[in-house]
Formats: C-alpha cells, sequence, structure tokens
C-alpha cells in the first residue's frame, strides 16, 4: 500500500518549541541552518527512489527561492505550510488568508509550480476553526493535511476521522483531508509515525502503527522537520517539555526514517489521491462542526477495525 512521506520545511528556530525563546521578531538575526538538512533529505530520497511532499514555510521560500527550486528539480511535490508558522487558532480569518495567500506567492515564484496541498503549522486546523478549510478552498488548495485526531496540549481533533477523508463546504466545495497517523489504544488515539512521535517512540512502534494503518486500508503519513536531523542545532533556554520535545533523539531521526523506506512504500500526497478513489473517503460536512465541541457520536466517522 501507498503510504505517505512529507516534510514540513521549517528551520529549528522556527519550530513551535521554540516560540518563546526565539520569537518571531529575532527570526531574522538567527542562525539559519534548514538548506544543508534539506539537502541531505534530498540525497536519502534519491537513494531509496521515493518522493515526498514538502509543506514550505514561505518564510523559509522568501529567503531561500533555490532551495524550493532544489526539491521541484527532483520530482518532489511543492505545498505550503504557511508564512510565519502561526498557529491557526490564534489567527482571526482574514489574517489566517493574509498569511497563507502570502506563502502561496512567494513558493510559487520560487518553484513555478502549482501548489495544492497545505499543512497548518502545528496541526493548528480544527473543529475551532471551520472557517479555515473554506479559505483554503477559496484559495484553490484541493487537500489538506492538518487533522490530527488526537488529544494534546497545542492541538488536535480526536473526534474527526483518522481516515482520509472529504469535507463537503458551505458552498458546495470539496476539500480532501489527509489526516496524520495515529494507533487505537485502549480506547483513545496514538499519535505515531512523524515528528517528535519518530524521533521519541522505538522503532517497533513506528513500524506496527504503519502495518495496522494499512492493515485496515488507511495509507500512514510520515511526517519531520529538517531540524530532526540536525543534532548539532543550537540550544535554548527553553521549558523542560519543550526541550524533551525538541531536541530528544535527534541521532536517530535518520536510521529510522531510511529503515521505513526499506519496509514501506511511499509516495507524496498527490500521488496517493491520484492512486485511490475519492468515492471510498466518506464525506463530512463542514456545518456538522461546531467550534470547540467535539462531534455527536452520530456524525463521528468510523471505519471497520478502528480498534488499533
Amino acid at each position: 500500500m501507498l503510504n505517505i512521506l512529507s516534510v514540513d520545511v521549517e528551520d529549528w528556530f522556527q519550530a513551535e518549541a521554540q516560540s518563546a525563546a526565539v520569537p518571531f521578531a529575532d527570526w531574522e538575526h538567527t542562525q539559519v541552518r534548514v538548506w544543508p538538512n534539506v539537502m541531505t533529505l534530498l540525497e536519502i530520497f534519491e537513494r531509496f527512489g521515493v518522493h515526498a511532499t514538502f509543506f514550505m514555510l514561505g518564510w523559509v521560500a522568501e529567503r531561500l527561492p533555490g532551495m524550493v527550486e532544489r526539491i521541484a528539480s527532483f520530482g518532489h511535490e511543492i505545498a505550503s505550510h504557511g508564512y510565519g508558522h502561526r498557529l491557526v487558532y490564534t489567527l482571526t480569518e482574514a489574517e489566517f488568508r493574509a498569511d497563507v495567500a502570502r506563502s502561496l506567492e512567494l513558493i510559487r515564484k520560487a518553484s513555478d509550480v502549482e501548489i495544492r496541498g497545505y499543512r497548518a503549522p502545528s496541526f493548528s486546523i480544527g473543529e475551532r476553526t471551520p472557517w479555515a478549510w473554506q479559505v483554503l478552498a477559496e484559495l484553490g488548495f484541493t487537500y489538506d493535511s492538518s487533522v490530527f485526531p488526537i488529544h494534546h496540549d497545542t492541538y488536535g481533533s480526536p473526534d474527526l476521522p483518522r481516515q482520509p477523508f472529504r469535507f463537503e463546504l458551505e458552498n458546495g466545495q470539496i476539500m480532501d483531508e489527509i489526516p496524520l497517523t495515529t494507533l487505537r489504544l485502549l480506547g483513545q488515539n496514538v499519535p505515531a509515525a512523524g515528528g517528535g512521535y519518530l524521533r521519541l517512540f522505538p522503532y517497533w512502534y513506528t513500524r506496527y502503527a504503519i502495518r495496522a494503518a494499512n492493515k485496515q486500508g488507511r495509507p500512514a503519513v510520515v511526517y519531520l522537520h529538517p531540524w530532526e536531523i540536525d543534532p548539532d542545532q543550537p540550544r535554548t533556554a527553553i521549558s523542560t517539555l519543550s526541550r524533551f520535545r525538541h531536541y530528544t533523539n535527534l541521532t536517530t531521526t535518520i536510521y529510522k526514517l531510511e529503515r521505513l523506506l526499506s519496509e514501506f512504500r511511499f509516495g507524496p500526497v498527490r500521488q496517493y489521491l491520484g492512486e485511490t478513489d475519492a468515492a471510498f473517503r466518506p464525506r463530512l460536512l463542514i456545518s456538522e462542526l461546531t467550534r470547540g465541541k467535539p462531534l455527536p457520536p452520530s456524525k463521528q466517522v468510523k471505519i471497520p477495525g478502528e480498534d488499533q
């Protein structure tokens, strides 16, 4: 089965864990390390013969257009990660629109490719921001990969489906949603297969989660950030929890990534959508979402075997 490989292209200081230590105003004067890390990932993907979706931060594309062009030249899909890595639920609708539109302009200028996908910083789209999907559709996006159906202190939409599904928007437009990978344990959705969860959990857990998802007909969505393969990045004075989330096991990321690429089939989001029948992706009316409230049981989309 085709699983999805994705890279959220942001630098080490742009991660949410660093937001208190390196605010946006200081980005311009902070050491940029993203390009060599991206080049390492491109070399690994080339060696394994796989392509990925690169969700580009507009701030990075603005300063390193050659890197965006290089990624596209290797045949990878280019998508948007917004401009300033701001949590969507902290923005007004107008601010969100401006942030995403700015990212589109800069990414297109750098790569001259069609942009169809979006992923919110820190997966910050959910029931609190149903208007965000409408804005994305109006800006020309056809899919989103921001829903993480878990409980988390920063993000999470545990009542939304765990499999790819489709939003039917108020104007009749359709938006495909590609949720991040979860494993069902003791009645709860547990995150797997990407970012800190790839680094912090043992490899056998990630492999088990991917196999469980594939057995149910769901693609696993593996994601990582270029800074997660950079153990020599600067250390900042951040909280104990943020330090644990950001710096732990940076030396293991490449090893785990290469094992995954050798054991499973991967491709970009566009390839997955092209290879699967949209009729099998359940539909959810955007009007069924209520701000800050979980979906009622009758609206929650379930699939057979969702005990894993």
